[in-house]
């Protein structure tokens, strides 16, 4: 794994609108950034992130089979216990998941340590799946990268198929928060996706769902949902007005709420728990849990739900040496063993590894001169050279 200094295509910025992507630049700085690319070689991409994704999932799922009918974790994890019947039936029904980000500490020389599991509403897929690869045709054809280069993606490929088992010739809606530019391109692009899948699709803000007497969810034209992908998050769906009517009103939901399990921080000390000492693991502890005092004076704490790494901080020999402000915490805190994300070049690299369909399929990469990725931080293409 090696960063190495690339030179720009002079028409990326043209380039990237074009392709609708709107948020190359985000507040007059670059989110996009292709003066740099990651270098991995095969056998990085297939033994040290694609293999060790799958084993993940695995124990993903595993836990979620424990955890569905377990009062006492789903206590732990802070789970409303109104929406427990929701979560767990939405489990034994096998209802489906169409994709997830694992993110992921790796330098090429240890095993990948799982750091998080945006296992609800993960972000940066469409720049992960269309544009990166948009830059690695264009960056060999320019003799930018060699023109042998490969890349660990067929993100775009998986989530049509996804789509075709998901759909079942269902009109399908899409909602998020639409005036976010972010959200709106994610949503944008899978209901592109979704499209190419043969489905019919509606998209539609988040605020604008509403429901009949009869129980059904519906648009503003008053057709009835059936299926919904939403860019929300389930905790924010449980404290809504309208989380009162989940249960009961027939939509399916994409991700479906059991996720709502692994979205939550809180699945990490789970996971130790149940698979201690992996290799692909951290130890992990929840803040009251006595056995949190193992990890000593040196740990990473972050709130059980969090997003963009909002009141995550890093704990150095008792001293907090970076915090990320935030709205979140109320809920309680996890402690996880720090390890340093690796330096390259003075920048600090995330990988996201993304599954559709429970299969690993494609590689992102956020980074930043903090250690706490956050909303701000720079999305750099890869190559498998």
């Amino acid at each position: 794994m090696r960063r190495l200094a690339c030179s720009e295509r002079d028409d990326w910025r043209s380039t990237a609108d074009q392709t609708g992507f709107d948020f190359h630049t985000i507040d007059s700085e670059r989110y996009w950034d292709e003066r740099a690319c990651y270098a991995f070689t095969l056998e990085e991409i297939e033994l040290g992130i694609e293999a060790p994704t799958a084993e993940i999932d695995a124990m993903c799922l595993e836990l979620v089979g424990c955890a569905v009918d377990d009062e006492d974790m789903l206590r732990r994890l802070k789970l409303p216990e109104a929406f427990w019947p929701l979560i767990s039936e939405s489990w034994h029904r096998d209802e489906a998941s169409l994709y997830g980000r694992l993110d992921l500490s790796f330098d090429g020389r240890g095993p990948a340590k799982l750091l998080e599991y945006n296992a609800d509403t993960p972000t940066s897929i469409f720049e992960a799946a269309v544009f990166q690869w948009t830059w690695l045709e264009q960056a060999a054809e320019r003799h930018i990268i060699p023109g042998n280069a490969d890349q660990f993606n067929s993100i775009h490929e998986h989530l049509i198929e996804a789509w075709k088992k998901l759909g079942k010739q269902r009109p399908l809606h899409l909602a998020g928060a639409t005036e976010d530019i972010e959200d709106a391109g994610t949503l944008a692009y899978l209901e592109d996706t979704a499209r190419q899948a043969g489905l019919s699709t509606t998209l539609i803000d988040i605020e604008d769902i509403g429901w009949r007497d009869d129980g059904s969810f519906v648009d503003l034209d008053d057709r009835a949902i059936e299926l919904a992908f939403k860019l929300y998050p389930w905790e924010w769906m449980f404290q809504d007005a309208f989380g009162v009517r989940l249960a009961k009103a027939p939509t399916r939901w994409i991700e479906p709420p059991w996720k709502a399990i692994l979205s939550n921080k809180g699945m990490l000390p789970l996971l130790w728990e149940m698979f201690p000492d992996h290799p692909n693991l951290l130890p992990a502890f929840f803040e009251d849990d006595p056995n949190s005092a193992r990890l000593g004076a040196s740990f990473v704490r972050k709130p059980l739900y969090s997003r963009e790494g909002a009141n995550v901080a890093l704990i150095s020999q008792g001293i907090q040496v970076v915090e990320r402000d935030g709205p979140y915490g109320a809920e309680g805190f996890i402690r996880q063993a720090l390890a340093p994300l690796p330096n390259f070049a003075n920048q600090y690299p995330v990988l996201g590894s993304w599954l559709v369909d429970h299969t690993p399929c494609g590689l992102s990469i956020r980074e930043d001169e903090n250690p706490i990725t956050g909303n701000t931080s720079r999305f750099l293409p890869h190559a498998i050279l």
